[in-house]
């Protein structure tokens, strides 16, 4: 099995910190942060993709993901374009890092797009990834994070509409939970969703919103081996990606989720 974690709430100041504690743990995947490659002020991110590609090479490592940090939640001709326009060179990255699956956000809510708008304003965008995506053989996994793509039914809405074998989605097993759909509908939504998983995020954890309170995989409330059963049956074949966000010091908490998914997964 493939094992890998997010960058992101995890040991290391810097990306070759943290490379280094992914591999001597035991993971052989990340998932790199857009930042990762493309730090603010960055004139060459290509450059910079090229030098992280060397250090994960260099820790005996593969990249699962990129985050794209995008906002596909508009509808202006224009903001539409350069969104568009900031993916193509955002999966260019991607391949420098030998990678073929981009995280992508849904975007967030502003006052020009109503909350009926959003499936179709994110559908726009990914309409037009379509003539790139494809050829690059790059695959965008829409992530459940947010209020945006929290919703099954939206993310349903938005990959039947853009009708590409390269659209699918990141399933993260706690942001179901922490939007506020009942344990008994995350098993639901796990088994409607995971024909179109492309990328996890293992994550577990207890409560909702001001309530939620993130733990090590197996010591939450999410029924995580129902979540794996479900990805399983619909032939998932990615990186099984832990995400911690736990109160406990990250280096054990990502240690517990490995652990957890050598036994369970």
């Amino acid at each position: 099995m493939d094992f890998g974690l997010i960058h992101y709430n995890a040991p290391g100041k810097t990306l070759e910190e943290f490379l280094k504690y992914a591999a001597d743990t035991g993971f052989g995947f990340v998932e790199l942060q857009f930042r990762d490659v493309w730090p603010e002020g960055c004139a060459s991110p290509e450059k910079e993709a090229e030098s992280a590609a060397r250090l994960v090479s260099q820790a005996g490592l593969k990249v699962s993901a990129l985050a794209a940090s995008n906002d596909f939640v508009v509808l202006d001709d224009e903001q539409v374009k350069a969104q568009v326009e900031r993916m193509k060179r955002v999966c260019g990255l991607a391949r420098i890092l030998g990678c073929g699956v981009i995280r992508t956000e849904g975007g967030s809510p502003k006052d020009s797009v109503p909350s009926e708008k959003w499936a179709d304003a994110m559908t726009g965008c990914l309409k037009r990834c379509r003539e790139f995506i494809e050829p690059m053989g790059i695959r965008l996994a829409i992530d459940n994070h947010g209020v945006i793509t929290n919703e099954a039914a939206i993310q349903k809405k938005v990959i039947m509409a853009v009708d590409s074998p390269n659209v699918g989605v990141n399933l993260d097993t706690m942001n179901y939970r922490w939007f506020g759909h009942s344990l008994q509908t995350l098993r639901a939504i796990y088994e409607e969703i995971a024909p179109f998983a492309f990328h996890t995020h293992l994550k577990d954890g207890t409560g909702s919103r001001e309530s939620y309170k993130g733990t090590a995989l197996g010591e939450g409330e999410v029924d995580l081996a129902w979540a794996v059963t479900c990805l399983k049956k619909a032939g998932y074949s990615g990186v099984w990606c832990a995400e911690y966000e736990g109160r406990e010091d990250p280096a054990a908490g990502y240690a517990k989720c490995l652990k957890w998914m050598q036994a369970n997964i």
